[in-house]
């Protein structure tokens, strides 16, 4: 495949590890998120005892504002409207951040899908007129066939709100696992998430439909609508971003007195160890001896790698939790 995307929900923490690799592979990677909204007929406050529902929506970065946008919008997630485990933000939040992102409307999981199977056609409209308005030109209907009886009974209605609307569909595969033979196993791991029984008729499942698909297969899925397929592309010539790896911001150790970091580090460790002999933990020279050779390469070791200010940073701030009780 020419491009990949890889969209966790709710977080990107491996966005920028996952542009390294596909890049070095010959891939062009897009960075992306699936992002919690709440629903706002449950109440779309941050705070409180009631936790939200969430809604899905894949959000794709197209340029460095829309990285920027879309890593302030998950901080916000996660640090302004968590409630409980869940990480939700109203919709009204995107308003003003979405420049560089594009939008891809989610299936079954999304707003605008879970409206449509209860049957709430203007509620559906309206949310779709909102994100629309929000991601002006970089919207995009998605389409998902898992062989799931929700999907089928819904698609009549997505392709009849995509055509009035005039807005381009996109045909994607909710990836779970790599391959199809994978999927009893992942089935299980479910279980395990959930802790029930696999015979559990209430528990969540998949289908053996939400593997990842080769371009191929996806085009035999959906061959009576081909421009589905042929608007992935598309999205992929609009995302054509690619981070710069930075170095690490880390506080600076002002506690040196005057020393280098590697020596101020050299100094406590070595104290530290003839603490450990002085309360006869280390009374045996043979085996002090074997200490100190291994503090000896330790510290070699982290001086090479250039983190001896990181750890001056760690053992400070244990050091004041340990004074603090």
């Amino acid at each position: 495949m020419p491009a990949v995307a890889v969209t966790d929900r709710n977080n990107l923490f491996g966005a920028l590890e996952f542009a390294q690799y596909a890049a070095k592979a010959g891939i062009q990677p897009i960075m992306g998120c699936d992002l919690g909204i709440r629903r706002e007929e449950e109440g779309g406050i941050a705070t409180g005892s009631k936790v939200p529902s969430v809604d899905w929506l894949t959000l794709l970065v197209q340029n460095e504002q829309g990285y920027l946008n879309l890593m302030r919008l998950v901080s916000r997630a996660h640090l302004d409207f968590k409630t409980g485990s869940v990480s939700a933000l109203p919709l009204a939040e995107l308003e003003g951040h979405s420049d560089g992102l594009l939008a891809l409307t989610g299936s079954m999981s999304s707003g605008v899908g879970r409206l449509l199977a209860a049957g709430q056609i203007p509620a559906a409209t309206h949310m779709l007129e909102r994100l629309q308005s929000v991601f002006d030109g970089r919207l995009y209907i998605e389409l998902q066939r898992h062989g799931d009886d929700g999907e089928r009974r819904i698609e009549g209605a997505v392709l009849d709100l995509a055509y009035a609307r005039g807005l381009p569909l996109a045909a994607t595969n909710d990836v779970h696992f790599p391959k199809a033979s994978m999927y009893e196993a992942h089935d299980v791991l479910l279980c395990i998430e959930q802790g029930v029984h696999i015979e559990d008729p209430n528990r969540r499942r998949l289908t053996p439909e939400h593997y990842f698909k080769s371009a191929a297969e996806m085009c035999s899925a959906f061959s009576d609508l081909p421009e589905a397929c042929a608007n992935t592309l598309a999205i992929a010539r609009r995302c054509a971003y690619m981070p710069e790896p930075r170095r690490p911001i880390l506080p600076r150790y002002t506690k040196l007195g005057g020393r280098a970091e590697k020596d101020a580090l050299k100094e406590m460790a070595e104290n530290g160890l003839a603490a450990l002999r002085a309360g006869s933990r280390l009374a045996d020279d043979i085996a002090f001896e074997r200490y100190r050779e291994r503090l000896d390469y330790e510290l070699n070791m982290i001086e090479k790698m250039g983190f001896s200010g990181y750890f001056l940073i760690v053992a400070d701030f244990i050091q004041w939790a340990k004074d603090n009780d």
